[in-house]
């Protein structure tokens, strides 16, 4: 093989390929192989070592979230048929699965208020970055502003991506009070002056993108975002291009929230974990993609469409396949090729289960307890709201202690009071501020119980930090 390709070795192969800066140049360091039974308990001790939330009272949120995973979700998505094909390259004998990818299209078509969705990209944030993508494609600007509550892993994916065709990421603060206490939602004049202000590189903005509720729990004024972003200075004949309005939402809040496409959205996306996928280390998940017709045919990733055949009857087809694997090189939308198929259809059937009623009774439960859970932890010495705006399922406080070593304490006593907002974004901003999420799961009395576990926590390590 080596004379038939002209080479003398394979580290020959390897040098004209490989640049020497990225070479490891030593052996890399792995232990010495186990027999089997050793192998077992030692993946088996490194598994004990885990919390799950059936262990503890969690109220872990800030993009994933502890929903009820009914079991026909399970006894579905593990049969055969579901659980082993790869992608439906041969129609004929693919209907099965490209029903399911049409389905779930429609049903999240039907959720957004949007005409088109994809059969489902990666994960929430690469969504963003592929949203972001498709507005550059559709405009030509080089810009992305962005609401600064966005999901911070949307927005470092986002910036990573970006970079990689020069464009800029443009971040929009959040408003504050008079005493510098967040209001926690988009500052509407920097929105707007950022989307519409001259770039010193003369680079027009290509997408305007918000989360819907915030990473910080707000509910934000969707149609005011949208029309500020839409409102192009000089007028429609002036000749500048809108730019694409994005809107990562969360597809829970959509049974008692305007969909987006009725707040002027052009592309909404997100984190489809909440949707009958449980809380697996984090994953894996499957991202929404929703968009206006307009937009078509530069949506990345696989449409499923419905047709006829010869015979009249109905059928399945794959309509639109934009990702790279497909021959498209250069012209591809996304280089992402995983579809997440599994999970999608695990969302759909979740959703069925709901139907449209119960998706709305969900959320009015949520908002209910959200409501009693933050009233109630708002009221503890040591613990403030960070906002007053209207929250569904998740919201932030503000500890006059360590987060982190709050949550020890509360862990101790078998509670996970929330994510430190601060761990997550890094920003110094969110120093003090804690993310506490509250599903159907989460009962009157578990909340209750955490805010005896959290007010003890706070006023232990005041305490302590005033001892020192």
């Amino acid at each position: 093989m080596l004379a038939a390709i002209g080479v003398g070795s394979l580290q020959e192969i390897f040098d004209r390929q490989i640049p020497e800066a990225v070479r490891l140049r030593r052996e890399l360091e792995l232990p010495d192989g186990l027999p089997e039974q050793d192998v077992y308990e030692h993946l088996r001790a490194l598994a004990a070592r885990n919390t799950s939330v059936e262990d503890e009272l969690s109220f872990l949120g800030g993009g994933m979230y502890d929903h009820y995973v009914p079991a026909l979700i399970d006894m579905l998505t593990e049969r055969s048929e579901f659980l082993t094909p790869y992608t439906p390259y041969q129609p004929e004998i693919s209907q099965g699965g490209l029903q399911v990818m049409f389905e779930y299209q429609t049903a999240i078509s039907e959720l957004t208020g949007l005409p088109v969705a994809n059969a489902s990209v990666y994960e929430g944030p690469s969504a963003v970055a592929a949203a972001a993508y498709l507005a550059k494609l559709h405009n030509g600007g080089g810009r992305f502003v962005v609401s600064a509550g966005l999901h911070p892993h949307s927005i470092q994916t986002l910036r990573t991506t970006a970079h990689g065709y020069g464009a800029e990421v443009v971040e929009v603060p959040l408003t504050t009070g008079s005493a510098g206490g967040a209001h926690g939602v988009t500052d509407p004049h920097a929105w707007a002056h950022a989307i519409h202000a001259d770039s010193p590189d003369g680079a027009r903005t290509s997408a305007a993108i918000f989360a819907q509720p915030n990473f910080y729990g707000a509910v934000e004024d969707a149609a005011a975002l949208s029309a500020a972003a839409k409102a192009v200075p000089g007028g429609e004949g002036s000749g500048a291009a809108a730019p694409v309005v994005v809107s990562q939402v969360d597809p829970i809040t959509l049974g008692i929230l305007e969909p987006p496409g009725a707040c002027g959205v052009d592309v909404a996306v997100g984190e489809g974990q909440a949707l009958g996928n449980r809380l697996d280390f984090g994953g894996p998940s499957f991202g929404l993609f929703a968009a206006r017709e307009e937009y078509l045919r530069r949506m990345p990733g696989r449409i499923a469409g419905q047709t006829v055949d010869v015979d009249g009857r109905r059928g399945f087809v794959l309509t639109l396949q934009t990702r790279e694997q497909h021959i498209r090189r250069e012209k591809a939308t996304s280089n992402i090729c995983t579809a997440q198929a599994l999970n999608a259809l695990a969302g759909v059937v979740y959703l069925v289960w709901l139907g449209r009623r119960g998706i709305v009774e969900l959320g009015e439960l949520l908002l209910a307890r959200t409501h009693y859970a933050r009233e109630q932890l708002a009221a503890l010495p040591g613990v403030e709201k960070l906002h007053e705006q209207p929250v569904i399922r998740e919201f932030a406080l503000r500890l006059d202690a360590d987060v982190a070593a709050v949550r020890r304490r509360c862990a101790e006593r078998g509670v996970n009071p929330g994510v430190d907002a601060h761990a997550l974004s890094g920003r110094e901003e969110d120093r003090g501020v804690l993310l506490v999420a509250i599903t159907e799961r989460r009962t009157r009395a578990d909340i209750d119980r955490l805010a005896e576990v959290l007010a003890a926590a706070v006023a232990s390590e005041q305490r302590e930090t005033v001892a020192v």
